[in-house]
């Protein structure tokens, strides 16, 4: 329990900490954990398109649920994307990447990569119909998550501890671990509308793929702030695939 609750501390802004005190061992541990905040923050966004939608034009709305999210989680995985986009956009070397990212100051890759990386995400979800973006939301952000925190198994962090941003350096993950990240992060896939849309897996699982091998080749490693990345970039992935097969779905059903 205590490492579910330091999960929710460290991946969200929401206080969680008056529930008990954590020792600092176990935020080592919270990545089997990272996909259930999923279901908090995603369930969170959801609540407010739904009731905002009611109200308000759905492009408003889904613009509500977007600040929702970040108001929950501190926009913690956007600053690391940023500072994934300036630091392997202006980077040339291992040691100057991983300066970059370290440094507080946004630079122009991070900028524009976070403009367009939210473009993105509103435009990918604003052309699908409420009830769909709702249950895409509800599985893409918990599948995100959960594959992205597979990058602690595959590459080793790329800092001492000491350099680490947050002072946590993630362990890697047992077959326990493993057992209860999967759960949570497969289990919403079920809310999906159709078994056609579990082909949207695909597309995120390859791009975690070659965004932990372009990590490997540049850093040799992961930071925090790959994992925000990875995150993020994965989840514009699987909305982007829901997009396409919906989007052929209609196509198909119109021509018959």
């Amino acid at each position: 329990m205590r490492q579910i609750i330091a999960a929710f501390i460290f991946f969200t802004r929401l206080p969680f900490w008056r529930l008990a005190t954590i020792p600092a061992a176990y935020f080592a541990r919270i990545l089997p954990y990272w996909p259930l905040t999923g279901w908090l923050t995603s369930g969170c966004s959801v609540l407010v398109l739904s009731v905002a939608s009611l109200l308000l034009p759905y492009s408003v709305a889904l613009l509500f649920a977007i600040i929702a999210r970040l108001l929950i989680t501190g926009c913690l995985h956007e600053d690391g994307l940023a500072d994934f986009f300036d630091g392997f956009g202006g980077g040339a070397s291992r040691e100057r990447i991983l300066a970059i990212m370290k440094d507080s100051h946004i630079g122009v890759y991070g900028a524009t990569g976070l403009l367009l990386y939210f473009a993105l995400f509103y435009a990918l979800l604003n052309q699908l119909p409420v009830e769909l973006a709702s249950a895409a939301l509800l599985a893409g952000d918990p599948f995100a998550k959960g594959i992205s925190s597979m990058v602690v198994n595959r590459l080793p962090y790329a800092r001492s501890q000491a350099e680490a941003k947050s002072g946590v350096v993630f362990a890697k993950m047992s077959v326990r671990d493993y057992a209860v990240c999967f759960i949570f992060t497969l289990l919403p896939l079920a809310g999906l509308p159709g078994a056609q849309y579990l082909l949207a897996t695909l597309a995120p699982v390859t791009g975690w793929y070659f965004l932990t091998a372009l990590m490997k080749k540049k850093i040799q490693g992961y930071t925090g702030d790959c994992c925000g990345a990875l995150f993020l970039l994965c989840e514009a992935c699987f909305y982007l695939s829901i997009l396409l097969i919906y989007s052929s779905s209609f196509f198909i059903t119109s021509e018959g």
